[in-house]
């Protein structure tokens, strides 16, 4: 009888016990330790802008502090990985954009991660449409005027973009396949050196983000002709879509999502998710992510696995029409 006693005493407190600290996998005690965001991508630009505000809101929201991690190289491949490989607990968070999950697949033969299988998608947390801009001599002042004169002048006119495989760069093939206009592409290490190009008269036109090319566009050394997301920024709201401007269905933006390794408790996501939403719909965030020329995300964890999955197949498509392979290393 006495071991009877003992024993249900002890499963008594055994349960107690896992009430006040029940295992990770129960999602109930998360978060118990600072999180890692990790950034697959140097530091600066809209990626930290963008980390940094969902950072600070998740810290609000679980009591916990948030650390930006900056792990850039191989295209995002890096930092993107190491997420991938983190323990599936909730602490290790990945700031996923359509460079690493959506074009590099259709880029690269291998990549040491799956961008759908490894990951259990958060949260949409901006959509950024690029800046369709022309050098202000060209005698253009829309889309149909600019695919007119490509179509009368093949080849002659150009492009330039931060590289290979990059978004503007397909941004702009996708306005060629789709309109029939012939533009050669000049590829640059980065955007600033084609922005410079450009405002010298050696390129003709380019897209980019919003923030960057608006002060050329103010002071008269580009041109805005259009806007290349669904609908208008409110940046610019007097400049139309590129679908408005007579190519309908166009559309190409840069986008950021949240995304945890797979296998993370539903419930753990859950709490993720409502954190970020809640986060993203605060005044402060949303003027900041606007100023960047970002429209404000928050979405379900489905929405976000939905939007991977049709970029990829979108932009996969447009790589394999282009024959485009992303160099390793």
């Amino acid at each position: 009888m006495i071991k009877i006693i003992a024993a249900a005493a002890l499963l008594l407190f055994s349960t107690a016990l896992l009430a006040q600290n029940p295992s990770p996998g129960s999602g109930q005690a998360f978060p118990t330790k600072p999180l890692r965001f990790v950034v697959p991508f140097a530091a600066g630009g809209g990626s930290d802008l963008v980390a940094r505000t969902v950072a600070s809101k998740l810290t609000e929201a679980l009591s916990q502090t948030v650390v930006v991690d900056n792990r850039g190289g191989a295209a995002g491949s890096i930092g993107t990985d190491v997420v991938a490989k983190s323990p599936p607990d909730g602490h290790t968070l990945l700031l996923g954009s359509n460079g690493p999950l959506a074009i590099n697949p259709g880029l690269y033969a291998k990549l040491p991660y799956d961008a759908v299988r490894d990951f259990a998608p958060v949260s949409i947390a901006t959509i950024m449409p690029f800046l369709l801009v022309v050098h202000p001599t060209l005698p253009v002042r829309s889309v149909n005027e600019l695919v007119a004169l490509a179509k009368a002048k093949p080849n002659q006119l150009n492009y330039g973009s931060p590289g290979n495989g990059s978004s503007t760069h397909l941004a702009n093939e996708l306005l060629k396949s789709m309109t029939g206009a012939q533009i050669a592409h000049v590829p640059y290490k980065g955007v600033a050196p084609a922005a410079i190009d450009l405002i010298s008269g050696q390129v003709q036109m380019m897209s980019g983000d919003l923030s960057t090319l608006i002060p050329h566009v103010r002071s008269g050394r580009m041109r805005a002709i259009a806007v290349t997301g669904a609908r208008r920024s409110s940046l610019l709201p007097q400049t139309p879509t590129v679908a408005e401007s007579g190519v309908p269905g166009f559309e190409a933006s840069g986008w950021f999502g949240v995304l945890v390794p797979a296998s993370t408790p539903q419930s753990i996501v859950e709490r993720l998710n409502a954190a970020i939403v809640k986060g993203l719909a605060a005044s402060d965030a949303r003027e900041r992510l606007a100023a960047f020329g970002g429209e404000v995300g928050g979405s379900t964890p489905d929405q976000l696995g939905a939007h991977i999955k049709a970029e990829s197949a979108k932009w996969s498509k447009l790589i394999r029409a282009l024959g485009l392979k992303g160099e390793q290393g």
